[in-house]
């Protein structure tokens, strides 16, 4: 049952109901802290201090943000689509694979100016094309979107490993990583930005890929609500049978979703690969595919609330750091379990306590019409 069935105007969904269930979840979660023997008060001024306290740590969560923001809109564009993407890890993966591909082929031989937006091409190529499969697979063939972008994900996670290990790997390295990319290969970091500017700003992973995603957030929101091929994907989401009665076609809006949505989420290899480590590792995702959906769902898959829910979890991902390094006995477990709380109830139960705010906007209503009412009679 949704918000908008229970008589609920847009902005108690989009603003209140959120903001409800993130203050459910900091309480419970505070609750947990308290269990443990620690101050909550305490715990969330480390956290917020750590996270957006000081120049470096905003550059850290700003960094994680960057990741989210992809995750959550590749997620995103699939749901709209009436496709639940759980591939995301996957297809970061193959993005990075063909990105870093392309970085150690021709970094050594262009300039950066034709070297970045190549690698942004080619990552979103390689994740296009794991998205794509299993979105035909489902459209022509009846396979379960769900089912083969899991598995899709143990092989993009093998198919890297088998290619670092056998063919990428330098010669005598013990390490399972590619050789380090040329600068030209390299996303340009925010110090080294305000470096060329003559501004002082501390190191941190934060890179030009933000700029990217903010884009890109633009960019989403542009083609789901002001284009043609965008209105076509949300009406086939939102009911195939009745989208092809008026002349579209099913099948190819979801083969175009599911490309698209890999392509977004093969921007997250821009970010970790071009703009922090240079080289193509194995595992260099880290479960940021998984964190999407619950930033999508968070965001109620508006590109504004994915950026909002990446910006939470990015505080959440570099305070959980500090904090374990702050107080001890609030080790990285507690930080995982805060976490979960929040996607519990921000993320699955976010509808929960729809019924409830329903009720109270219908009664205030019936309340506003009684004395609109009275108002009129003795008037």
């Amino acid at each position: 049952m949704s918000a908008q069935a229970l008589s609920m105007p847009r902005w108690m969904d989009l603003v209140l109901l959120p903001l409800w269930n993130l203050a459910l979840a900091l309480l419970v979660a505070g609750g947990v802290v308290l269990v443990i023997g620690q101050n909550p008060w305490e715990a969330l001024q480390v956290l917020l201090k750590g996270a957006l306290g000081s120049p470096r740590g905003l550059g850290y969560t700003l960094y994680y943000t960057t990741t989210f923001i992809f995750t959550g809109l590749a997620v995103a564009v699939a749901l709209h689509a009436g496709l639940f993407n759980i591939g995301g890890e996957g297809q970061a993966v193959l993005g990075g694979l063909v990105m870093g591909g392309v970085a150690l082929w021709l970094s050594p031989h262009l300039p950066a100016a034709l070297m970045l937006p190549l690698m942004v091409l080619a990552a979103a190529a390689g994740g296009m094309l794991w998205g794509a499969v299993p979105g035909y697979l489902q459209a022509w063939r009846g396979s379960h979107v769900v089912i083969t972008t899991i598995m899709f994900n143990f092989l993009a996670a093998a198919l890297n490993g088998y290619v670092l290990v056998n063919w990428l790997r330098p010669a005598g390295s013990m390490s399972v990583e590619s050789a380090a990319f040329a600068d030209s290969a390299r996303m340009p970091a925010l110090h080294e930005m305000a470096a060329w500017l003559g501004l002082e700003w501390p190191s941190s992973p934060l890179n030009l890929s933000f700029v990217l995603a903010l884009l890109l957030s633009v960019g989403v929101w542009w083609w789901l609500w002001r284009s043609r091929p965008g209105y076509e994907l949300r009406a086939v989401g939102a009911s195939p049978s009745a989208a092809h009665y008026a002349g579209m076609a099913p099948r190819q809006q979801t083969l175009l979703a599911m490309g698209l949505s890999g392509a977004l989420a093969g921007m997250v290899a821009v970010n970790e690969l071009a703009g922090v480590q240079g080289k193509l590792t194995l595992d260099f995702v880290a479960g940021a595919g998984f964190t999407g959906i619950a930033v999508a769902l968070m965001g109620r898959n508006h590109p504004l609330g994915i950026g909002l829910a990446a910006l939470l979890f990015g505080v959440l991902y570099q305070g959980g750091v500090e904090l374990s390094f702050e107080m001890p006995a609030f080790t990285r477990d507690m930080v995982v379990t805060v976490q979960g709380l929040i996607v519990l109830f921000a993320g699955a139960m976010a509808m929960v306590s729809a019924p409830l705010f329903a009720r109270l906007y219908a009664l205030c209503c019936r309340t506003r019409r009684g004395a609109a009412v009275q108002e009129a009679q003795h008037g």
